[in-house]
């Protein structure tokens, strides 16, 4: 997990809305191609969900990662 990371699902966490790479990108200062690079991993680790071409949601596995309940050595196992 990255920094990129925590900053993604935070966002993504706390406007409660789906968001595109794009969005995310102005928000939260890193650029849009990394971003999709990064949310291809946390969609491979189940911590947010591709809705629809481009657009993303955090998941319940992604809330349970930021209240702690669920440790960054568990997504890689």
């Amino acid at each position: 997990m990255t920094q990129a990371d925590d900053r993604i699902l935070e966002t993504l966490a706390d406007s409660e809305l789906i968001l595109s790479p794009h969005v995310l990108s102005v928000n939260i200062d890193y650029s849009r191609h990394y971003l999709s690079t990064r949310l291809g991993k946390l969609r491979d680790a189940e911590l947010v969900e591709r809705v629809d071409d481009g657009l993303y949601r955090i998941t319940d596995r992604g809330r349970s990662y930021l209240e702690g309940d669920l440790e960054a050595v568990e997504l890689e196992e």
